[in-house]
């Protein structure tokens, strides 16, 4: 496997990796950051290149995961290493609960520790649920969602692809919010949200428009 990213939440991605026992020729990504050694923890080599993604991709594991939480870059990176010809995969902690029905979590996906899912949820290709999220019944979460820390999404909700939900915000029943939604940290959703916007508060009202995203 390689993880794209190997600063931050792509450390956490390589814990489930550890918890799931998928660390074998594991190497992670980075050609941004100057300061990161060329080996992790003395095991993992950092690549630095696209062609060297690739020939790893090529002769040893073609499976690449994103350890970066921006919705709109994991998009970005996601299409870079599909065309290099890396397989979008998703990482799901042993340690998070998944319901046994009518469960579908699309490829590239990170469902991370203490996570909570229940029955009939859809979460799109390359979105991130990250620690000790509750998920409940009949949601559908869009693709390349970020779902922050702690938050609590009631049944039957719709969360539009790009959006990036704060830490500890809940989302009431029933409850849909567009594309490329943005939700403060703590905030409690009470009432459908449209496309494009940034909402706060206690109950969340809409603080701004946000640029439609174009790719």
């Amino acid at each position: 496997m390689l993880i794209v990213g190997a600063k931050g939440f792509a450390k956490e991605v390589l814990e489930v990796l550890h918890q799931d026992n998928q660390t074998e020729n594991l190497v992670f990504y980075d050609d941004v950051n100057t300061d990161i050694p060329a080996v992790l923890y003395d095991r993992f080599p950092v690549l630095t290149n696209l062609d060297d993604a690739a020939a790893y991709f090529m002769h040893t594991d073609n499976r690449f995961t994103i350890g970066i939480g921006n919705p709109v870059l994991r998009k970005r990176l996601y299409e870079k290493f599909k065309a290099i010809g890396g397989v979008f995969t998703a990482t799901i902690s042993p340690k998070a609960v998944i319901g046994s029905f009518g469960n579908q979590i699309g490829p590239g996906c990170n469902i991370m520790t203490g996570t909570i899912l229940t029955n009939d949820i859809i979460v799109q290709k390359g979105t991130l649920i990250n620690l000790n999220c509750t998920i409940g019944h009949d949601c559908h979460i869009g693709e390349f969602s970020e779902i922050s820390p702690g938050v609590n999404i009631s049944g039957n909700c719709k969360i539009g692809a790009y959006s990036n939900i704060g830490t500890n915000a809940t989302i009431l029943p029933k409850i849909t919010i567009g594309k490329n939604v943005v939700i403060a940290a703590g905030a409690v959703v009470t009432k459908d949200l449209p496309d494009n916007c940034m909402a706060a508060g206690v109950p969340a009202v809409i603080k701004k428009e946000l640029p439609e995203i174009t790719f």
